[in-house]
């Protein structure tokens, strides 16, 4: 099954320009992904283009219009959302992006993304039209491109065939609660620090105990919280 995405924006060119390149690229020439970033700004009524106005109630900035979103979602998904057909929300205001909901995303059948701008969306598209509203952290970026670029990239790494290697993907940060265990390379040696000997043995089954016990350090010492849910 092909995961297909929509990414819901008035910058299109941004999406598809940085998904040219490296994993996400290669998953959309073999097959495995479609991405499709759609022009927000051609679902609006007015000769301007507009598709944001004054914010009732006064204030700075100016807010999404919901017109928009929801003749663009109306327009590209007829079919309507469903559990395979999510509509995501980027937003400061959602639920934190995690490991987990990227590996739950790879599965789906498709998923459309809207990003937002300016001062905020109008909460109308968040109430009746998204199904999940999502944010990657505790700060405030320029719009929902960046954000979304981060799920795309996260979700279909994870995607069968998406990797060179399936071991890439199970030895992650994050798996089974756990960070990553550090990594080394040529030459053994660098200015005065040496890789730990124990990777220069050959000794497979001491390695992975290594590898084990340096995941489990490092989360304890960095994300405790890891695997309290």
């Amino acid at each position: 099954m092909t995961l297909r995405i929509d990414v819901i924006t008035i910058f299109p060119n941004l999406i598809l320009e940085a998904l040219a390149h490296g994993i996400v690229a290669r998953a959309i020439e073999q097959g495995l992904a479609r991405v499709a970033a759609h022009d927000l700004r051609t679902f609006t009524d007015d000769r301007h283009r507009r598709v944001d106005d004054a914010p009732f109630g006064g204030g700075p900035g100016m807010v999404m219009r919901a017109e928009p979103f929801f003749r663009a979602v109306e327009a590209i998904m007829p079919e309507g959302a469903s559990a395979e057909r999510p509509i995501i929300l980027l937003s400061p205001r959602g639920e934190k992006f995690t490991h987990k909901k990227a590996r739950d995303y790879s599965k789906l059948e498709r998923l459309v993304l809207l990003c937002g701008r300016y001062e905020g969306i109008d909460e109308r598209v968040r109430t009746g039209l998204a199904t999940a509203e999502l944010s990657l952290g505790d700060f405030v970026v320029m719009g929902g491109e960046v954000p979304a670029l981060a799920v795309i990239e996260a979700s279909v790494r994870l995607i069968p065939g998406a990797l060179g290697a399936a071991e890439s993907s199970e030895q992650d940060s994050f798996e089974n609660d756990l960070l990553d265990h550090p990594h080394y390379t040529r030459p053994a040696d660098f200015r005065g620090q040496k890789v730990p000997e124990v990777l220069l043995s050959g000794d497979h089954a001491a390695i992975g105990k290594w590898r084990r016990q340096q995941a489990a350090e490092a989360t304890k010492a960095r994300r405790p919280d890891l695997g309290r849910d």
